[in-house]
């Protein structure tokens, strides 16, 4: 079986990129479909063990002529793509119109079968739109003639999760909630490693092919429960009190506030939250009988990996900034363009590995150098009118990957002399910030710091004057302080 080609879709994001390196790991050949294929260069290249074993395409089923190209000699594809990256607007639209066309694909070019993880919930009774979409992107996987297997599940707990990250600012941050009636709606949380697990060991089970799977864990829980159950763990006190009425939309708009999954991401998860999501069958324990972890011990487990930084993915990776249809982000708009800059150049006596450092651990816990109360206060009033923030921070303190988010900014690219990001902050344009490092012929080097506003229309250029004195006094500050920093690291 280990001849196979297999396709994963969707390899930026949190399963997939968890997926990928277990694969390798087995020894299956690996092609991996992105819309950003080099966002994934080099990540996996511990785990390869030969060559030809891995390779990364481009592919968008949004873009279906994309598609044969990435599935041609593929024997097993999973279907790991979920269109509420592209934000919660249309996204039933581009879910069914992008299953549909891979499914087309996948037929034309003779694939053996297709997995899908989907969403729990009971078909035959009202659910959310998020839920209901999931179920008819299956029934679209299944319109051709490729066989499936679906796997449906509920919350996921693992680090970097968006379900786990929400639980987790819950609890540590408010001690006292007040909830709607339904945070004791039952449901059946599922381990991140036993999804993996699943989706790994339906390889070698040819009886799973067309069947849909109900995947949970050894627990059926509600709400409350697991909330309190984390707060038993961490030790917080807790106390949960429940109102009928709550307002869906007033819910929501509170967990933007206080977690940092933002309210487009956010929205579609508490609203699942008024529905059951229970196992209704248990043929995926009786054809695949892998051991389930406890709700109690996948906590301890992804708190442990968090503190550790050990987060291979997180669920910023493909979510609340995927580049924009069309965008070339290699080439930045051009002076004569309507292009603003703000250019600061600082020189030093400090080391490029240094100045390397300052740069790379920029946002985050460590701040942005200067004025991190503005940063912050910026941050808040994007968090109110909708945006993301910048409570939901880095993948790790140090650590950069090309497609990581920066608080509100996203990387672009990232190498030894040079660090873009695109900030994903509502703006009226489009923003970006470069860091540069230039060896100098007197053995000092220059650190280059750059704004660029792309102004949308003529409140673009407003927000750009309006905000040039305290731009001026940041940046400049900014600048001074990561080579300050690199010259006390020196």
């Amino acid at each position: 079986m280990q001849e196979q080609r297999i396709l994963v879709t969707g390899a930026t994001g949190y399963i997939s990129g968890r997926l990928v390196p277990l694969l390798l790991q087995k020894g299956y050949t690996v092609r991996c479909m992105a819309r950003e294929p080099r966002r994934l260069t080099g990540r996996w290249d511990n785990e390869i063990q030969r060559p030809g074993q891995l390779e990364i395409v481009f592919g968008d089923v949004l873009q279906p002529e994309s598609l044969e190209q990435a599935l041609s000699g593929v024997n097993i594809a999973y279907y790991l793509i979920h269109a509420m990256g592209g934000g919660q607007e249309g996204f039933e639209e581009r879910e069914a119109k992008g299953a549909l066309a891979f499914a087309r694909a996948a037929q034309i070019c003779e694939v053996n079968r297709i997995l899908y993880l989907g969403g729990l919930g009971r078909r035959d009774q009202n659910s959310s739109l998020h839920l209901h979409s999931r179920h008819v992107t299956g029934d679209l996987l299944r319109s051709g003639s490729v066989p499936v297997t679906e796997f449906r599940a509920a919350m996921i707990v693992g680090s970097g999760s968006a379900s786990f990250e929400m639980l987790r600012h819950v609890a540590e941050k408010l001690h006292i909630l007040i909830c709607p009636q339904w945070v004791d709606t039952r449901t059946q949380p599922i381990f991140i490693v036993d999804v993996l697990n699943y989706l790994m060991a339906a390889i070698d089970c040819p009886a799973s092919k067309g069947l849909v799977l109900d995947i949970g864990g050894p627990d059926i829980m509600t709400y409350r429960q697991m909330i309190q159950t984390y707060a038993e763990i961490r030790h917080l006190p807790l106390m949960i009190f429940t109102t009928p009425g709550m307002n869906l939309r007033l819910v929501c708009y509170w967990v933007n506030l206080v977690t940092p999954v933002p309210a487009s991401i956010a929205s579609p998860l508490v609203e699942g939250m008024r529905y059951e999501t229970v196992c209704e069958n248990q043929e995926a324990q009786q054809l695949l009988p892998i051991p389930l972890t406890p709700f109690r011990t996948a906590v301890e487990r992804a708190l442990k990996a968090t503190n550790d930084l050990r987060v291979p993915t997180r669920w910023t990776g493909a979510v609340q900034g995927s580049i924009p249809r069309g965008l070339d982000t290699n080439h930045l708009p051009q002076d004569g363009h309507g292009l603003m800059r703000d250019v600061e150049i600082v020189r030093t006596a400090a080391s490029h590995l240094c100045l390397q450092r300052a740069i790379s651990r920029i946002g985050g816990e460590a701040g942005w150098y200067y004025a991190n109360w503005l940063w912050d206060v910026r941050g808040a009033i994007d968090r109110i009118i909708g945006g993301v923030g910048v409570r939901r921070g880095r993948r790790h303190p140090e650590e950069i990957e090309i497609g990581d988010a920066i608080d509100f900014w996203r990387v672009e690219d990232y190498q030894p002399d040079r660090l873009l990001l695109r900030a994903e902050m509502k703006v009226p344009g489009r923003a970006w910030l470069e860091f540069t490092i230039q060896e100098k012929a007197d053995n000092t080097r220059a650190l280059t710091q750059t704004a660029y506003f792309f102004p949308g229309s003529i409140w673009g250029y407003l927000y750009w004057y309006m905000l040039l004195p305290i731009h001026y006094f940041v940046f400049t500050g900014m600048a001074h302080g990561i080579v300050h920093w690199a010259e006390q690291e020196n």
